[in-house]
């Protein structure tokens, strides 16, 4: 396909746009179920390569953070040189790293596979939304993104499904080694269908030195987090500290930054980026939990505590694109609001899951009313921080959400765990996890109520609606 420069005009039922919304799928649900299938293989990890809690949450975590440090410059590169070129770079550099986590032999290569695959990720994932908002027309990309989330989403909740029949029945390589023929369709389509758009004055520099003091503040904080306690853990946090405020400053002050802090000037772009850290730090954290939970305490094996989480998976493919056309009518206001809200409650049903644990009266309610929280809130947090921001930036725009979310769910990830008392070996101990468990569920429902409040508080409809 050419390529054009800021936005075609292809429609959702035509053969393009249909082609459009299958590349972008497919690779973005490559990263989304690597974000969750891992969780379902942890405790098999843990066991096969004798590895300890902290590198369980590195392998998680390694992950998170080279998404969430690069994710930026992803969509800067993105808009530079064409949002298809890069995502299919992205989707052969996942590929590849995703074949080195299949290989690979000890903990610490895995942590370095994890690293590298988020790299990947980090070029694919604001491309495939970039390439959304880039090559639709107006009329048809709340429908159109909202379509994108939705298939999207269930491939995040198909992880601890698929993840867990392929680690109970095969081995837990498998989980990233399925990767590979998903990533190979997904550039045969973008090759061959999807049309190449850019921002025609994107600048031909790039800011390095963003991304390096990014990955230090990120990194920094996630290390003095998940170490907490030990003797290097204060200068990590320094050194986040420092690289942090660096990072604010070279934003400021460069000619070409890799974050354009002019769009944070927008209220409903900021707002729907601090909802966004709050609700996705508890939806990583709650899926991080809920699966060892229900394997260390409830004595549940990898494939039947996959299928415990699959009322999220229906809940997003049936529902999540009428989220996104519900907000195109009434305002993404109420459906921002009330979505956190109702994952609250249903956070809370789950803590009914514990010892000799019951399916249908612990687990089932909870998930379906965490689901439907989920399937409402999500098309419509998209489409407000893209269309908060100029067609130009939906590069930028879309990687900022996907770096928030991303850090949300490193952080949460990297502290709940110590902010418990869960350290160590515990994470294979019945007693201790469960008790963690509580506490964690609590947090995360307390989050949510928050981002619900927020989003009513800050979120504001377009004029004439809601």
């Amino acid at each position: 396909m050419s390529e054009v420069a800021g936005c075609a005009q292809v429609r959702l039922g035509s053969p393009v746009g249909r082609a459009v919304i299958t590349a972008a799928v497919l690779g973005s649900g490559m990263t989304l179920l690597d974000g969750t299938v891992v969780n379902v293989a942890l405790r098999t990890i843990g066991r096969d390569l004798d590895a300890s809690l902290a590198q369980l949450q590195w392998i998680t975590n390694g992950y998170l953070l080279s998404l969430a440090s690069l994710i930026l410059l992803g969509g800067s590169l993105g808009d530079r040189f064409g949002r298809r070129r890069v995502f299919v770079i992205g989707t052969v550099w996942f590929a590849v790293a995703s074949l080195a986590c299949g290989l690979a032999p000890t903990p610490v290569v895995l942590i370095v596979a994890r690293v590298l695959q988020g790299v990947g990720a980090a070029l694919l994932t604001p491309g495939s939304l970039a390439m959304i908002q880039g090559t639709f027309h107006r009329d048809d990309r709340a429908q159109a993104i909202g379509s994108w989330s939705g298939l999207g989403s269930i491939a995040a909740a198909l992880g601890p499904f698929v993840g867990g029949g392929l680690v109970q029945y095969a081995s837990w390589r498998w989980i990233f080694l399925i990767n590979l023929p998903v990533a190979v369709v997904a550039v045969v389509v973008a090759q061959r269908r999807v049309p190449d758009t850019r921002d025609p004055e994107a600048p031909d520099e790039f800011d390095v030195t963003g991304a390096l003091l990014a990955t230090l503040a990120l990194g920094g904080t996630t290390y003095a987090l998940i170490e907490w306690g030990g003797p290097v853990a204060p200068w990590a946090a320094v050194l986040a500290a420092l690289a942090g405020l660096g990072f604010w400053w070279v934003e400021r002050t460069s000619r070409h930054p890799m974050l354009e802090l002019g769009i944070f000037a927008d209220r409903n772009f900021s707002a729907a980026n601090a909802m966004t850290l709050l609700v996705y730090a508890a939806l990583g954290a709650v899926l991080f939990f809920l699966v060892l939970q229900l394997q260390t305490v409830g004595g549940y094996g990898p494939l039947r505590a996959g299928i415990a989480t699959l009322p999220i998976t229906l809940c997003m493919l049936f529902l999540a694109a009428r989220g996104g056309a519900l907000a195109a009518r009434i305002g993404p206001r109420l459906p921002m609001t009330v979505g956190p809200l109702v994952m609250a409650g249903g956070t809370l049903l789950l803590l009914r899951a514990g010892p000799g644990v019951n399916y249908w009266t612990d687990v089932l309610p909870g998930l379906t009313v965490f689901g439907l929280g989920l399937a409402l809130m999500v098309a419509p947090l998209t489409a407000t921080v893209l269309a908060s921001a100029p067609d130009e930036h939906a590069g930028i725009a879309s990687g900022v959400n996907n770096a928030v979310a991303r850090s949300g769910s490193l952080l949460a990830v990297a502290a709940l765990p110590v902010a418990v008392g869960l350290s160590g070996a515990e994470y294979a101990d019945p007693v201790a996890f469960d008790a963690a468990y509580r506490s964690a569920a609590m947090v995360c429902a307390a989050l949510l109520a928050f981002g619900g409040a927020l989003s009513w508080v800050t979120i504001r409809n377009p004029s004439g609606r809601g």
